[in-house]
């Protein structure tokens, strides 16, 4: 049973195992070995992860004091003998930091250890035992970051030889990228799975409407997760409270605030400084390690993963992109990589830190896993490919009204139940929320807006990276929502959601220099999201609104229909903020597609 199923009933525990770190023993197969109908195919790896050859001996909440004397704790995960006591010499270390508390939501890492590693997990500040305040990647985080990293490697610590590797999930992903820039000492390798690039783009702010499905829920976790007791203050219950109370001065501070502001439509509505600082895609360039890089067609970071492995492939960093069929909560576990080439993520890791910290020879590691790998929707299988949006790939236009027929009117009535009956609300919960029928057929969604779809496929169309769904639309109201999905309708009727794009219609300024073209067109528009681009919206005028719809790798067969339907709401997983929602809640939005006002699907089409 998915975990989305599970959800219904015990919603805390779905949410909490959202950000467990990854299930690490190899998976049982999901799937049969998939060969591809066209185009490469992963290979199917040989390669054979060493057996464990130690036990696990744990070092609770050691202390370690910042710059600036805030202490946050850890625990040290060391290899044991047969005996139970620390294994002696010393080992390349593994962190992971963890703002979910460590005593509640960690492990995973003990794979490695028995192995031959150190592993090291800390409670961010303001999470978990450690002291002081949370400010999700804020600058004193990163710099805890950079010294939490030389402690470990430091020649002090009698288990560490100095090398070091970066991994974790989901915010533990993300946190690699800020620790990594800052060059730690012995700073070897990192393995990010379902990091976020772009914070405000990828989950903040779709398109500018406020992430109202995973936002809140986040913040609820983290924030319950920090007011467990730390259990190493059990002697000690003043600083048990004093640490309590910082803890809940954070959430008083930082999550109240920072919702209010965003549902208001002030500062924290907007993108700006305070995002760029929290995204990894500001400081990637910095990055020199190998970096292997794992994303979820489904993920909620879905836009901004592969972004990060393109400019480090850019860069010349040794780097690698897994792309599978997961939300987020599923891609933290990497089920399903029967014929990617991949054993799973733990083996993956290992092998990848084998190569990196350990130096052990693999020379077939480069003939075994691709630069990019996914899982390709509608066929099932792995493909590779040698970069991201790169010469295997050309912009093909499909224009409304023409290759793309409408099935029905070309006018949304506002319902604010467009998008809960479709895959976007299992996705934007995380996993954590899937209505049965819904997520895997999308038909129910479709009838509540308009859709357009190409006739049957005489042959395969296989498509892979982000898209453009540049639409003339005009609305009654004074703004509103245009929300996109990409879809595969079966010879049956049903409908496969692919991806999904969103865009507030006053937010449809583009910044040219910053968007994504292929062959003179295309296919990533980047929208500025600040309070001075922002554009009137005057009632019954007709607009052009490029719409970034989600990259993606999938195919509509032969036989199948590539359809495009577009609502004016995606619930639950945005919602518009008090301005929005006087300016836009009536409108009736109307998609134009004349030969003065066209619009067209830009897709990134394999050669």
């Amino acid at each position: 049973m998915k975990l989305g199923r599970l959800a219904f009933l015990f919603p805390f525990l779905a949410l909490v195992t959202t950000f467990l770190p990854p299930a690490l023993a190899p998976s049982a197969a999901t799937a049969a070995p998939a060969v591809a109908a066209h185009g490469p195919q992963a290979r199917v790896g040989t390669w054979k992860p060493r057996p464990a050859t130690y036990g696990v001996v744990v070092e609770k909440d050691v202390q370690l004091t910042m710059s600036d004397g805030v202490v946050l704790r850890a625990d040290v995960h060391r290899p044991a003998k047969a005996d139970g006591t620390a294994a002696p010499g010393r080992f390349p270390v593994i962190l992971t930091q963890n703002p979910y508390n460590k005593n509640v939501a960690g492990g995973g890492g003990d794979y490695f250890v028995e192995r031959g590693y150190v592993w090291v997990q800390t409670d961010v500040r303001g999470t978990g035992s450690s002291a002081g305040q949370w400010d999700a990647f804020g600058d004193r985080e990163q710099k805890d970051g950079l010294e939490v990293a030389n402690w470990a490697t430091s020649s002090k610590r009698t288990w560490s030889n100095g090398e070091l590797g970066l991994w974790g999930p989901s915010y533990m992903a993300i946190n690699q990228f800020f620790t990594a820039a800052q060059h730690p000492r012995g700073l070897k390798a990192m393995f990010p799975i379902v990091p976020a690039g772009d914070v405000y783009r990828d989950v903040v702010a779709s398109g500018g409407q406020v992430d109202a499905g995973f936002i809140p829920l986040w913040f609820g976790l983290v924030t319950g997760a920090g007011l467990v007791p730390p259990a190493v203050n059990s002697t000690r219950p003043e600083a048990t409270l004093t640490t309590l109370l910082q803890h809940v001065g954070g959430a008083l501070g930082f999550q109240v605030p920072m919702l209010a502001s965003a549902l208001l439509g002030t500062d924290a509505g907007y993108d700006g400084p305070f995002y760029r600082k929290r995204s990894p895609l500001s400081v990637v360039d910095e990055i020199d390690v190998p970096t292997f890089v794992t994303a979820g067609q489904y993920d909620i970071f879905q836009r901004g993963t592969p972004m990060l492995f393109d400019r480090m492939q850019k860069n010349g960093v040794d780097t690698k992109l897994l792309i599978g069929p997961w939300t987020h909560a599923e891609a933290s576990m990497g089920a399903g990589l029967e014929g990617s080439g991949i054993n799973s993520l733990a083996e993956m890791a290992l092998r990848w830190f084998d190569t990196h910290l350990k130096g052990m020879p693999d020379a077939t590691l480069d003939r075994d896993v691709a630069p990019v790998t996914y899982h390709e929707i509608g066929s099932g299988k792995w493909r590779t490919m040698r970069s991201w949006l790169g010469s295997e790939v050309q912009a093909k236009t499909y224009a409304l009204g023409s290759a793309l027929k409408p099935v029905g009117g070309d006018t949304i009535v506002p319902l604010p139940v467009q998008g809960l009956c479709s895959r976007s609300t299992a996705q934007w919960t995380a996993g954590a929320l899937a209505i049965p029928g819904c997520e895997t057929d999308n038909r129910i969604n479709d009838a509540l807006g308009v859709s357009y779809e190409t006739a049957p496929a005489t042959s395969d169309l296989a498509f892979s990276g982000p898209l453009n769904a540049d639409l003339s639309v005009s609305t009654t109201g004074t703004d509103g929502l245009i929300s996109v999905s990409v879809e595969d309708v079966a010879p049956d009727g049903s409908v496969d959601r692919i991806t999904g794009g969103w865009q507030t219609l006053r937010h449809r300024a583009v910044t040219a220099s910053k968007s994504r073209t292929l062959n003179g067109q295309v296919v990533q528009p980047w929208h500025p999201f600040t309070r001075e681009t922002e554009q009137a919206v005057r009632p019954g005028t007709i607009y052009r609104v490029p719409v970034e719809v989600f990259p993606t790798g999938a195919v509509i067969k032969k036989g199948h229909r590539l359809r495009v339907t577009v609502n004016s709401y995606d619930v639950p997983h945005l919602l518009p903020n008090v301005k929005q929602l006087v300016r836009g809640i009536a409108g009736v939005v109307t998609v134009h597609h004349t030969k003065t006002n066209p619009s067209t699907l830009v897709l990134p089409v394999r050669r």
